[in-house]
């Protein structure tokens, strides 16, 4: 029978806060065995409840007996070695960057380089070690603007805000956007074994919206099924400039718009401008590139990557139906803070 020295009291109240509190899970069953031992269970009750064997049980015992507490812990160096160094990791992060899409390439060069055969599940482990993560990519626009202007419209489109804050003006944000039967997130929460199947449709409508925006999730939305030009961006200027002018609104809108080629490629827009101002609605133009600034940017995010349900694409009617609830019921049931 393997003896233990006496535990007194006061490391028996120890190895109780040990057993209850260690954040280690392989220290609270060593102090838990101690515990046991000493009150009196025999060597094959202790592997029986822990699941070890013998020989496991003596070096738990050996290394309080020669340590104490401190034979509770892990030595440092104990476990399996790396199969990389914090250099290669590095290295496998680089090369991961440049593939990001394609794992077999890195499993090839991590071969040539070092010969070492691996996994894809190790690569994808050591890549979310390094803070790296499977996702969408993201489309941006084609370029960059104009750094002088885009400093100077931002802060112009500040001090907007500001007035819009004090109700010196209405700041409203127009945009474009268009839905098809092609799903924007095909990713959904599935049971394991099953998929969530859509079928693939032929059918290449799309639904197009003119949406203009304010912070307080007022929208004024015109939808169409066929393409919007420069005519169709006017007449929904025009039916904007109605509807204040019914509702005897007095102060001024301000609408930011950015340069695409249907707000600028046709002069009837600009020919417009001044009969707007008239009737008390300006337009502000963002630079180039700039779509991080019309903030309708953000609710064409969220339909499109929230709130269009999976089964909205089953039909082009049930797509329809479902955008043009979720549009007509925007600033009640659908909401964004744009504080």
């Amino acid at each position: 029978m393997r003896f233990i020295r006496d535990i007194n009291p006061e490391t028996l109240r120890l190895l109780q806060r040990i057993y209850k509190h260690s954040r280690h899970y392989q220290v609270r069953r060593r102090a838990h065995c101690l515990l046991l031992r000493a009150q009196g269970l025999k060597i094959n009750q202790l592997v029986n409840i822990f699941c070890v064997s013998r020989q496991t049980i003596h070096n738990w015992f050996n290394n309080w007996e020669s340590q104490g507490i401190v034979g509770l812990y892990n030595r440092s160096g104990r476990g399996r070695k790396q199969t990389f160094s914090d250099e290669q990791k590095k290295q496998i992060k680089e090369w991961a960057k440049d593939n990001p899409k394609n794992l077999n390439t890195v499993l090839e060069k991590i071969k040539e380089a070092w010969g070492i055969k691996i996994s894809k599940d190790t690569i994808k482990r050591i890549l979310k070690s390094l803070e790296m993560s499977w996702r969408r990519v993201r489309k941006v626009v084609g370029g960059q603007p104009d750094p002088i202007e885009y400093k100077a419209k931002k802060e112009a489109l500040e001090e907007l805000k500001r007035q819009d804050e004090q109700g010196e003006i209405d700041l409203r944000y127009l945009d474009e956007s268009g839905f098809c039967l092609v799903p924007n997130v095909p990713y959904a929460w599935q049971d394991k074994g099953e998929t969530i199947e859509l079928e693939s449709s032929s059918n290449r409508k799309r639904l197009n919206t003119l949406g203009i925006m304010n912070r307080n999730n007022d929208l004024r939305v015109y939808t169409f099924e066929c393409q919007i030009n420069s005519d169709v961006v006017v007449a929904c200027i025009d039916d904007f400039c109605k509807s204040r002018e019914e509702l005897k609104i007095e102060i001024k809108a301000v609408i930011v718009m950015d340069q695409a080629s249907i707000h600028t490629s046709d002069q009837i827009v600009y020919e417009k401008q001044e009969e707007w101002r008239e009737r008390g609605v300006e337009l502000f133009w963002l630079p180039t590139y700039s779509p991080e600034l019309n903030l309708i940017e953000i609710l064409w995010r969220f339909i499109k990557y929230e709130w269009i349900e999976i089964s909205a694409y089953k039909s082009w009617s049930s797509l329809v139906e479902y955008v043009e609830r979720v549009l007509r019921e925007f600033g009640d049931e659908y909401q964004i803070n744009f504080a």
